[in-house]
This record gives structure tokens, sequence and C-alpha cells, in this order.
């Protein structure tokens, strides 16, 4: 690594044809000193600073004759005490009023001379010295740092390039020796550990700082025993780096979870990147690593240097930076929050109905490609204005944590506790979830604990060995992604993900958590090949220890977060997803506990029905009705996500067969379907006005068929019209989200009818008021169609018809209310006769 010297701010500046970083922030902010000596040649930046050959003559001078110091006894933190020189006649309170009429003139200048200041402390063995240097010793403040000893206070300072280095207390002023290679020490006759202050001087400055040797370790042992156990919920306050105010001094504590390293350094732009001097201590068994570092504050940036079981360093990022650089950077910075919350009635309402029972109508958004170019405060001025328009109750965010390749949509996170700073910084994201609620409009997003990327500055082999991963190479390796599996079976990675599951919800006021890849975790086999898996104790493929991990999550989420919902995106027949996990099925299990489910299998199939010419969907009709055969085993969610409008798939419109019309027809009718069936409702982002190209993170959805210049702006303007319409007539009938999970929502009024591709059934509300949905997948007009209906109703009403003019249909429509005639059909006494228009949805009510 290149040498450097240090510049007159303090910092050290890079040699000639480095870079310096872009906005650094000091450690050691530099103080105006009275009779501030000159400067000095800077050293040679290609060599080892060493005592340089005109050093004025130090505070003490020892001689031949001079005793040898005593030697240092086991040098162990004391409680610090404001203290005089010794060796003064006068009485305790004489001393303390001359040291503070000294203090208040002026400061002292050293003592030059005699054998009563500073003498010489015994040299530390080249081992430690040797490990210190090299960043191996675990316990830095042993030897760093001020503390009582035979004979008085021993100092021991490691400032690499430094000429000097003074200690500065109340009433005095003395200079180190220089030990070579960085050190400085001294013994100071005093009785006590004084609040003292280091005067660092290089070749053209001096700064005043607080030694970070002198402070004792600023994390409790209860934080460290739940650490160790694995039930910190609240890991982000103990972990990472933490601003704070520490022994009256201002500054940021690091700490990092490294049990396998045999030491860690802080590095950052505030030491130019070299960690020399900034060994970090080990706090016991823990595997903890600590530094406090005073003067260190918001925008430093920084990352661990751990120096592996075999001797060799690796850099890395910190695994809990709640701020990083923006990529492809990817520094750690130094955060804390400012952000006054606005949401207070939202947070306080938004578990007064339980999920399930609730209206939920989602939009999923890519962030960085809504409207590309945005900032998470320009998105909080256009995104909840579109939204609510729109009439969708939540928005779920593809994945915000921080991610070093755009291409992989959030999906491979290195920054686990850290929104990503390509649109802003974490407050600015809690702006925008903060607008969101204000428009009544709740947040989830994506939740990735499955995998992590291999990039050799996050999580993989972070200390040298396999931490975070498994340490069995087939259990960490993900066979589909080339990431790595967590291990779930680890206390400390357990904690580490439940913990950030219940970050986002209280930092951020997350709604809800939708969990990515849950079946890749269940499953020991999941896309293995026979021989490439061992089962589990029991004997079968189950992966035990990640069943035991999605419970814990998310019994700790709905315990500490009222009103929030997990959401699982599952795509197995697992029994119990969504089941209480007290609850113990079938196969064995207690439930995994979420609140809701992907239902991947109504996806699939329905999607597959759609792209049938309508000749041919009279031999598919079963993958239509199939889902009501399982619809009540999970609480389901209806996706038509990102997964199903890439990579080949095309877009939503483009799946449906027939010219542009009968496509939007179809795309119509689908989502009408789609509406009116049991489960919550999730839309990707431009299927919302029949977006024909599939979508790329590139450059989002294709803004432009909305653009009035544009000729055909109208038929995308009328899909996008529906979905508004379907949302606002959703939400306003209990009947169609009241009793999604329960049988007794739903009945069929004709669900065979094969050759006339119509699907027909009703929904009711907790009070048996009923909704008639009736969809037409065949292009032709079906004219006095009869379906029967309950003899409660006396006559119904058209709300929603999918081909009105102003969807873009061909205004096929029953504008009079229909009565119902004594005529028995469908096991109902009485019956309707109306006019089904051609690829549409119907939804009718009771007058």
């Amino acid at each position: 690594m290149p040498r450097a010297v240090p510049s007159s701010a303090g910092r050290l500046l890079p040699c000639p044809g480095h870079l310096i970083p872009a906005s650094p922030t000091p450690l050691e902010e530099a103080v105006p000193v009275t009779a501030r000596k000159p400067p000095r040649k800077a050293p040679d930046p290609t060599t080892t600073p060493s005592a340089p050959a005109a050093e004025p003559t130090p505070a003490v001078q020892p001689t031949p004759s001079a005793p040898a110091a005593p030697a240092a006894q086991p040098e162990v933190s004391a409680p610090t005490a404001t203290a005089t020189p010794s060796g003064s006649a006068t009485s305790p309170a004489k001393r303390k009023k001359t040291a503070e009429k000294r203090a208040d003139a002026s400061p002292p200048r050293p003592r030059r001379g005699g054998g009563r200041g500073v003498r010489p402390v015994r040299a530390l063995d080249d081992a430690a010295r040797g490990r210190l240097l090299a960043g191996e010793h675990h316990a830095p403040h042993e030897l760093l740092g001020a503390h009582m000893v035979r004979g008085g206070v021993a100092i021991r300072v490691l400032r690499p390039y430094a000429r000097s280095v003074t200690v500065l207390a109340k009433g005095l002023r003395t200079e180190l020796h220089d030990d070579g290679d960085g050190f400085f020490s001294g013994l100071l006759p005093m009785p006590s550990v004084p609040e003292y202050q280091l005067l660092v001087g290089y070749a053209d400055n001096e700064i005043e700082v607080h030694d970070p040797y002198r402070f004792l370790p600023a994390l409790g042992d209860l934080d460290l025993h739940l650490i160790g156990e694995g039930r910190h919920e609240e890991l982000w306050t103990a972990l990472g780096a933490q601003p704070m105010e520490h022994q009256g001094v201002t500054g940021t504590r690091f700490t990092v979870w490294a049990p396998n390293a045999r030491g860690v350094r802080v590095i950052g732009d505030f030491n130019y990147w070299d960690g020399t001097g900034f060994p970090m201590r080990s706090l016991g068994s823990s595997g903890v690593w600590e530094l406090f570092l005073p003067a260190i504050g918001e925008g430093a940036l920084y990352k661990f240097d751990i120096c592996r079981p075999d001797g060799t360093h690796t850099v890395r990022a910190d695994p809990m930076a709640r701020r990083t650089e923006v990529p492809p950077a990817n520094a750690s910075v130094v955060t804390a929050s400012h952000h006054e919350w606005q949401d207070q009635e939202w947070m306080a309402h938004r578990g007064d109905v339980p999920v399930h029972e609730a209206p939920l109508s989602v939009y999923e958004v890519h962030l960085p490609s809504w409207r590309p170019g945005l900032t998470y405060r320009r998105l909080a001025e256009q995104l909840p204005a579109y939204v609510r328009e729109l009439g969708f109750t939540h928005v779920e965010l593809m994945p915000v944590s921080e991610h070093p390749f755009g291409g992989s949509w959030g999906y491979q996170v290195t920054g686990f506790f850290a929104p990503t700073s390509r649109m802003g910084t974490p407050d600015d994201f809690r702006y925008l979830i903060d607008a969101l609620h204000r428009s009544g409009i709740g947040v989830i997003v994506d939740w990735v604990p499955a995998h992590f990327p291999r990039d050799d500055w996050a999580l993989a082999e972070f200390d040298g060995r396999p931490l975070y991963e498994h340490s069995d190479p087939a259990r960490a390796a993900h066979p589909d992604w080339g990431t790595l599996e967590f291990d779930f079976g680890r206390t400390e990675v357990r904690n580490f993900l439940v913990a950030n599951a219940t970050y986002w919800c209280e930092e951020f006021h997350i709604d809800g958590l939708r969990v990515d890849a849950v079946a890749s975790m269940l499953y020991l086999d999941y896309s293995r090949e026979d021989g490439g898996w061992s089962p589990n104790e029991h004997g079968g493929r189950e992966n035990l220890d990640a069943v035991a991990f999605l419970q814990e999550m998310n019994a700790t989420v709905y315990r500490r977060n009222p009103g929030v919902v997990t959401i699982a995106e599952e795509s197995t027949a697992w029994d119990g997803v969504t089941r209480a996990t007290h609850h113990v099925g079938p196969g064995g299990f207690g439930g995994l506990g979420f609140g809701l489910k992907w239902n991947m299998g109504w996806m699939h199939d329905s999607l597959e029905y759609v792209s049938k010419e309508p000749v041919h969907r009279k031999y598919h009709h079963n993958e239509m009705t199939f889902s009501m055969v399982y619809a009540y085993s999970e609480n389901y969610v209806l996706p038509i996500s990102h997964d199903e409008v890439v990579h080949g798939k095309r877009a939503l419109v483009s799946k449906m067969p027939g010219d542009w019309w009968q496509q939007r027809a179809n795309h119509r009718a689908y989502l009408g379907f789609m509406w009116a069936h049991p489960g919550k409702q999730l839309l990707f982002m431009g299927q919302e006005f029949a977006q024909g190209a599939e979508w790329s993170e590139g450059h989002g959805p294709d803004w432009w068929l909305l653009d009035p210049s544009y000729a055909a702006e109208a038929d995308h303007r009328g899909v996008r019209d529906l979905v508004r319409e379907l949302n606002a007539v959703y939400t306003a009938t209990p009947a169609l989200w009241q009793r999604d999970t329960v049988p007794e929502g739903f009945a069929w009024v004709d669900g065979g009818a094969a050759e006339d591709n119509v699907f027909a059934f009703l929904r009711f509300d907790a009070d048996g008021a009923p909704l008639l949905a009736v969809s037409n997948f065949s292009p032709v007009v079906r004219h006095e169609y009869r379906l029967g209906v309950p003899s409660s109703v006396s006559a119904w009403a058209e709300v929603l018809n999918t081909d009105a003019a102003r969807f873009g249909g061909g205004d096929v429509l029953n504008p009079d209310p229909l009565k119902p005639e004594s005529v028995a059909a469908h096991g109902h006494r009485t019956s309707v006769q109306f006019t089904l228009p051609p690829l549409a949805t119907v939804w009718l009510k009771p007058v």
C-alpha cells in the first residue's frame, strides 16, 4: 500500500498520483496551540518514519548514570482523575489553585531536563510490538493508553508518521519519548491517571486529540450476553458504527463480530485507510471487537481490516452498516437518524383490522427504475400521489437493501441494514415512507434472508473462515444463483437476520416484509441433484434450522410490531406457511407463522389459461378453477409480479392471444377475474397501463405510452382507468376482502361452463351481502345468459364492466337493474338473464 505523509489538517495525504478522499472526516481535528513549534520537514513517504535527526530536546533527557525505569506492572485501566506534576511541597488546595491559574493563563511549556518529569517506560517486547504493528493483537488497550504502574502513570501511544507526541492535562504538558515505528511512551510520576489529551506533531502541523485507548469499553455486558445467546433483538444498536458520547467525549463506537480473527483494525478516510494506529480490542469470548474513536462523526467512511487466522489480511465493509457509499464504491458510512416522523396516526391505526380481513391491493415497484433518476425525496413527491390516484392500498418495494449490482434488482444484498444509497440517505428513505403513510398507503419491502453474494469485501468468509455461511460447502453454496446460503443454525447468524427484520419495521416504519425465496430455505435438496445433499437428523429433506429461524423471525416481528404483516414467497405445498408457530400440523411441524403467502399455483395456472387461444381454453378450464380446491389452505396473495414480465416471459398484455383489441380485452378481463378471486392482489408497475414490452431495470416502465401525443395513448390510459375503478369498487365492497381466508366467503355459481369459457361465482362479506362476478373468456357476446342467484336479492346492478368504452372496450353493458326470475338454475330457486360482453368480466351487486 502506498505510504502517506500528514497534511496540514491532520489527515494523511497520499503520495503523488493518489487521490485524497472526496469528503474526508478527520479523526484528529486541529486545535490552535499557543507557542506552536515551527514546522518540520515531512518524512520520506517511502520509509517508516523514525525520530528526526534534529529533534528538539525531549522533556526528560536520561543519562547513563540514571537508574533504570521500574519494571512495568500489568497495565490495567484506572479511573481517570485530574492531577498536577508530582514533587510539589504545597498543600493540595494550594496546588489546585496554582494549577487553575496556570491553566487559565496559557498552556505550560514542556518541562526540560531533570528527572522529575516524564521518564522512560520499559520497551515493549518484540512479540507484542510486532503483533500491534501487524494488526494481530487482541487487547491493544492493555499496551496502549494510560495505566497505573509502579512509579506512576505509564502512557504509550501508537501514532504512525508522527514526529512527536505530547501529553496535555490540567497543569501538565510533557513530551513522550519516541520509541520508533510510531510508538511514543513515558512514565509520569503521578498518583492517578489524569484526564489528558495528546498533542501530536507531524511534519507541518500539530493536532490536539483524545487518546482512543484511555476509554473503557463502550459496549455493555448485557449487550454481549444477548449477542452470545443470539437474542439481541436490537442488534443494530450494539454492533456497527454508533455515534455517541462516551465518558463525556463525542465520537463513534465501532464494533464488529469476527470471532475467528486474530486482530481487527478500523480504517477509514480519517486515517487514510491505514489502521496501524487503530487496533480494536476483543471483548472476551463474544467474538465482538470494539474501539471508541473520539471526534469521528457522521459522514465518515470506514471499513474493518481483519487479520485472518492464517495471518493474512482482508478489508471488509461493516455487515451492520446503516449507510454505504454509492455503488460501485463499497465503504461503510457513519450515520445517525435525524428524521422527525409525521405518520403517528397511520402507525396508531394500521393494526386496527387484521390484514387478512382488510383490503390489500398492492402496487409492486422497483424504486430505481420507476422513474429513473429520482431521489427518495423526489419520489416522495410523485409516487404517493400516483398510487393514491390508482387506489392501491399498499406499495411493495423490490429490495431496498444495499446491493453492488443493479442488475440483481436488489436480490443479492451486501448491506442488510442500509437502504441503497443510489437514491439518497437513510433519512431520505424515511422521508419517502413517511410521505406514503401520510397519503394513506402502506409499505411492504422485499426482504432477502436466504442468501448473499460472494464479494470479497462483504460477508463471504468474513473473518477468514465461513461465518455467515454454512461451514459445509455443499450446504453453503446456492446452486441457482452463485451465492452463499446463511447458516441458519448458528445463533449469531440467526440473530443477525431476526434483528434485521425488526430493524426495517422499527427504524423505517415498514408495514410488511415479503420474504424472498422461502422454498430455497426450507428444503435441503432444493435445486440439488441426488448425492448433492445430506438429510436432516430425522432422515428428511426439511432444513430444520431454516424452519426454526423463520418461526423465530415471524414471532419476533409480530410481537414487537403490531400491524405489520409478513408475506412468504413460497412456491411449494409446504404445510402451514401461514399457520401459527405453536400449531403443529400433520407433518409434525408448527406453522411458519407468516401472515400471507404468494399463491404461485394460481399465478402459473391462470396465466397458462389466458395465454391460450379462446378456442382451446375449454380444454384448460380446470386451470382456472383448481385454485379453489386449496384456496383456504393458506392466506393468499395473488401475484402478477416482476418475475412474470421479464426474461422472455413477456408483459401481461403481450401474453394474451389475438389482435391488439383482443389482447387488451383479455388483459382487462383477467384483471377483473383476479380482483374478484379470493386472496389479496399484487400488480407490477407498467402492467396497470398494459405496457407491451418486458420490464427492464435500465429504463423502467414505458411512460411514453401515456403521452397524449402518442396515437394509442387512449388504449393504455383506458386500462389504467380500469385499474383505478377495480381498486375503488374493491375497497368499497367488503365481500371482496373481508372473508378472503374462509370458505364462507365464496360460492361457485357455475364453475363448469367450459364450452362457454365462462366462470361465475359469488363473494360474501361478514354479514352475508353478496357480489356476483362473471368472466367471459370467449370473444363472442352471450345474450340472455342465465345464472342462478340467491333468492334473498330483489335486484342486481352492474357495478363494473371491463368492456366499458371508457376502458377501451366495446361498451356491451347491462345498464338497467336485473330482477331475478323464479326460474331455478345452478342450485338456486331464482335466476337472472343478462348480456355477457366478449372477453370481459362483469361485477353485479344487490341494488
